[in-house]
């Protein structure tokens, strides 16, 4: 026979298997690989640059903290083609970044489990800029393109990760899950009999 757990242990210890580091990995693997385009967006001073660029997500690498709450460290990695069109030039730039998001589960009424994503800020994002170039390189250093690529992402993370679908998917409805698990189980037992 099985030693009885406390309910506050049974909740800990649910929330330690429920919520794993594969899991949260899982969370972003549909959009992993996928490319997209976005803007162009006004940027700069006087809103005088047109940006656009072309975002490519990679494998993110997770880590899990356990502690109340369970926290979770995700890097994630970007690839981004970006044209800056300054209306007189077009400077082609390629990014390869690394955004930094820490997120927390936390337990929800009714009965929910939430993982809660801190929006990243500009400090929070990592770049390497290149462009093939002179021009490029002042346009880069005078107009202080690197740190306007990073608020430019920050903010695209920020968005992203308030898509509905996207907070949809970063909540588990604990007992809508235990209903159909059950459900399982009595129509297993139903086709046994």
């Amino acid at each position: 026979m099985s030693d009885t757990l406390s309910y506050a242990d049974f909740g800990r210890r649910f929330f330690e298997i429920a919520v794993t580091e594969d899991r949260v990995r899982s969370a972003f693997s549909s959009v992993v690989g996928d490319s997209f385009e976005v803007g162009p967006i006004a940027s700069g001073p006087a809103n005088i640059a047109k940006v656009t660029a072309r975002v490519e997500i990679r494998e993110p690498r997770v880590s899990r903290r356990v502690g109340e709450p369970i926290t979770f460290g995700v890097q994630l990695p970007l690839r981004i083609g970006l044209l800056v069109d300054l209306r007189v030039d077009r400077v082609r730039y390629r990014v390869d970044g690394v955004v930094d998001l820490r997120m927390a589960a936390r337990a929800r009424e009714p009965l929910e489990l939430h993982i809660e994503v801190t929006p990243p800020q500009v400090s929070d994002v990592r770049i390497g800029v290149s462009t093939t170039t002179i021009r490029g390189e002042i346009i880069r250093v005078v107009g202080r393109v690197d740190d306007e690529i990073k608020r430019f992402i920050a903010a695209y993370v920020t968005e992203e990760i308030d898509r509905p679908e996207i907070r949809h998917a970063r909540i588990i409805d604990v007992a809508t899950e235990l209903g159909r698990a059950f459900e399982s189980i009595s129509e297993a037992a139903g086709a046994g009999a």
